[in-house]
């Protein structure tokens, strides 16, 4: 796409070479003369890049593919650029973050799962091999710009302290120079962990002052872009926006939800029959396409009860606002460009989802979406969910929508995020718009592709070749192909014919227009259920020539191709790393098991004053065992108040605190049932030692405990908790010492309110070593999540 330039770029850094010639000894001698000094740029004509990258969306969820969510943007893209309807992830966030920011698959560089499930196996690992150099590094190298604005789910859990290390934060080792963001896989939109690069910022406004994350990210992205090229405007840019939206939490102002009240009355079997009939209305799928048949693990709409339909229409409405809430967050990145005069000379990419819509909600949908990561999903009954309606979407909730609606949002194919095997947890639609290097508007692709083709199509675009050697370290070609071939032809032969699919065991393989596919797990079953042994699952075979949706299963016609389809699924496993196949679930949750490291050793932890945005894994774990935390504080004569030590937020935690005066422990469980216990006597002026212990009961996992207060070891309350939570407390919220960040654990304050009015000197948190102690067993984990259903 561009002329060749002075520059050997396949080395990078690239090396410096001085310019021979008369050096002269003063250089006030008129022979003394060296070539000016040039800013490393790319290639000339090398275009700015924009990659969007939505979270949790479906197929058929935004209007530019047929689908009920509003999306004025990506459809505005798309009708001056092209909609791929064969587009691909990896039914997984960090997978397909790492795979899209590489080139590579998901499991060469490490990504297997998400980061929290990291095992010690090379593709399950979480860590990116220094021989496949993310994208970002290979552009900054060769003198783009570059920044990013949102998630980022690839940094291997035990480097996500304030102490890093930061090789895999954005702006540590992966190639952006500014960052702006959260770490983790999900964040709550109204009161996020922010990062400023790699250090901890607070957001710069209150949900009672407006503040919304998507929209402080698109602020950010923006300022960037203006600033960029009023200070550069020689030099293109790569910008990667990936806001949290529309994972779960699905939070966003009430009345962008409200704009479509009542459109969901009638459930989500007809959402997707409407959808379907969209889609085929606007050729978004072919003309021959079939809406796939419902699983029976998926009720239909009617088999709802009636009093919690209200709810669940909600949901919907609730989950429509916020990917149109999105959507118009990135129109307003768009419209920066365009008021810069530089968007026919951006090759933006909008990619609507990172995997299919989520169907990790359960089949009633959730209120705060941890219960069922705990196996405490019946603990949201109907009358409470119905209580909770009025404030799905705001701050007091951590909502999630029922697997119905993520069904219906993955229309027309089978199944949603997780499952790697069907398309409806890999196939997002994407829209392409480049004015400068796309001739036609509005037009349709057909060509399979994939996530790992977004790296190389950008080198190529760029002028640039891919490096075989970044920082001293010889690179592994990318695996991906470029789509920059299919940009100008739309009956170009697909040149990405082969790919393999696996997640959580779910697999399938894609080649020459045959899938052979298998579902392993249920991805709603987060705890217990049963999985059967690898060998046992059915596949399942379709010709995707004739059958767009996958909805002809025609394994028994066709065994000797589903024979050759198998084969080769396990040869590109074998390539890949995807071997040995792992479907553990609560094993891997804990580092010892899984074989990842950890921070922590022993049984204690020393914390000190101002020590805060503490990730769980950055703490030891006191779930399912007796612990005791002991602090010494000083208490001002007039007495003191605030948080000692918190863990966790709103939605689930727990914190030593004072409250007029009176050492207090409060545990809080999914923000549904609050256990405190209050000291009787105040903490005196001075200087003193507060403990607080707590005695599990032991039995299983999630049992409650006894809790005695102590000041200087004397005894001055005892109380209650009577269940507790097993596996997580929060995916976003951190730990804090004199202080709480983020929700508050204990409605008696807020973040505002929660600094100690004394001082903290230190925190100790110890583990008990009685024989209560429990940790997650597998069939431990199945008969807790049982009796809770």
């Amino acid at each position: 796409m561009s002329s060749p330039d002075r520059h050997a770029r396949a080395m990078l850094p690239i090396p410096d070479r001085p310019s021979p010639g008369l050096t002269t000894y003063d250089a006030k001698d008129p022979d003394t003369a060296f070539p000016p000094i040039e800013p490393l740029l790319p290639p000339r004509g090398a275009p700015n890049v924009l990659v969007v990258l939505l979270d949790d969306v479906g197929f058929g969820a935004s209007s530019a593919f047929g689908g009920p969510c509003r999306t004025p943007t990506a459809e505005r893209l798309a009708a001056g650029g092209l909609r791929y309807n064969r587009f691909h992830t990896t039914a997984l966030c960090a997978p397909t973050r790492q795979a899209l920011l590489t080139g590579r698959n998901h499991h060469s560089v490490g990504m297997g799962s998400i980061t929290e499930t990291a095992t010690s196996a090379p593709g399950y690992c979480s860590l990116r091999p220094n021989t496949k150099a993310p994208l970002p590094m290979t552009l900054k190298l060769n003198g783009y710009s570059t920044a990013q604005f949102g998630k980022c789910h690839e940094v291997p859990v035990w480097q996500t302290s304030p102490m890093g290390p930061f090789d895999a934060w954005p702006s540590g080792g992966g190639g952006f120079e500014t960052f702006y963001g959260f770490i983790g896989g999900e964040n709550n939109q109204w009161e996020p962990a922010l990062y400023d690069g790699t250090t901890p910022v607070e957001p710069p406004a209150t949900p009672e002052e407006g503040y919304h994350l998507t929209e402080d990210l698109a602020d950010r992205a923006s300022a960037w872009v203006r600033q960029q090229k009023a200070l550069m405007p020689d030099r293109p840019f790569f910008v990667y926006f990936a806001p949290g939206a529309t994972h779960a939490p699905h939070h966003v102002p009430k009345e962008w939800a409200d704009r479509y009240a009542g459109e969901f009355d009638d459930g989500w079997d007809a959402a997707r029959e409407r959808t379907f009939a969209r889609q085929k209305e606007a050729g978004i799928v072919p003309a021959e396409a079939e809406l796939t048949a419902r699983h029976a693990e998926i009720p239909a709409w009617d088999e709802m009860p009636e009093d919690l339909r209200p709810v669940l229409a909600r949901q919907m409405e609730v989950y429509a606002g916020f990917l149109e809430h999105t959507d118009h967050q990135v129109g307003r990145l768009v419209d920066t460009l365009d008021e810069l005069g530089i968007t026919d000379d951006t090759l933006i990419w909008y990619i609507i989802g990172d995997n299919g819509a989520s169907a990790e909600g359960t089949i009633n949908g959730a209120f705060n979406e941890m219960a069922n990561f705990n196996g405490m999903a019946a603990l949201e009954t109907t009358e409470f969910l119905r209580s909770k309606l009025d404030e799905l979407g705001g701050p007091e909730s951590y909502n999630h929508y029922a697997v119905g609606w993520a069904w219906a949002m993955c229309t027309p194919f089978q199944w949603t995020k997780q499952v790697a095997s069907h398309w409806g947890g890999t196939r997002n639609g994407t829209v392409v718009h480049w004015p400068r290097g796309i001739a036609e508007r509005g037009g349709l692709r057909s060509q399979f592709t994939h996530v790992i083709d977004v790296a190389p199509t950008v080198l190529e675009v760029a002028g640039l070749p891919e490096p075989t050697m970044v920082n001293g370290v010889q690179q592994s070609p990318m695996e991906g192909t470029s789509m920059l071939y299919s940009f100008a032809d739309a009956a170009a032969p697909e040149r990405h014919d082969l790919q393999y699919f696996e997640m959580f065991g779910n697999r399938g393989i894609y080649h020459r227009g045959w899938s052979a596919v298998t579902k392993h797990r249920t991805p709603w079953v987060m705890m217990g259920g049963h999985v059967p042994p690898f060998d046992e699952d059915v596949w399942e075979l379709y010709d995707g020539g004739s059958d767009y949706s996958q909805a002809r299963d025609l394994a028994g016609d066709k065994a000797e191709i589903l024979a050759g389809l198998q084969r080769l699924w396990i040869i590109e496993a074998t390539k890949y790393g995807v071997l040995p196949l792992d479907d553990r679930g609560a094993e891997r949750l804990e580092p010892a098991r899984a074989g990842r490291p950890t921070l922590l050793r022993g049984r204690s932890q020393l914390f000190f004053p101002g020590m805060g945005r503490l990730s769980e894994n950055s703490v030891l774990s006191i779930k399912n065992r007796s612990f005791a935390v002991t602090a010494e504080v000083e208490v001002p004569p007039g007495g003191a108040r605030g948080v000692v030590i918190a863990q966790g937020g709103r939605f689930g935690g727990w914190a030593v605190h004072v409250r007029e005066g009176l050492m207090t422990f409060c545990y809080n469980v999914l923000g549904i049932r609050h256990f405190v216990t209050v000291a009787d006597v105040p903490v005196p002026a001075g200087t003193h030692q507060v403990r607080a212990e707590f005695a599990y009961d032991g039995g299983g996992l999630g049992k409650g405990g006894d809790v005695r207060l102590y000041h200087d070891g004397e005894p001055v309350g005892s109380g209650r908790v009577e269940l507790t939570q097993p596996a997580v407390f929060s995916a976003d919220e951190t730990t804090d010492i004199g202080y709480e960040s983020g929700t508050p654990v204990s409605p008696d304050y807020t973040a505002a309110t929660s600094r100690f009015t004394g001082r903290v000197h230190w925190v100790q948190l110890d583990l008990g070593d009685d024989d209560h102690d429990h940790h997650l067993d597998p069939e431990e984990v199945l008969r807790i999540a049982m009796a809770r259903q």
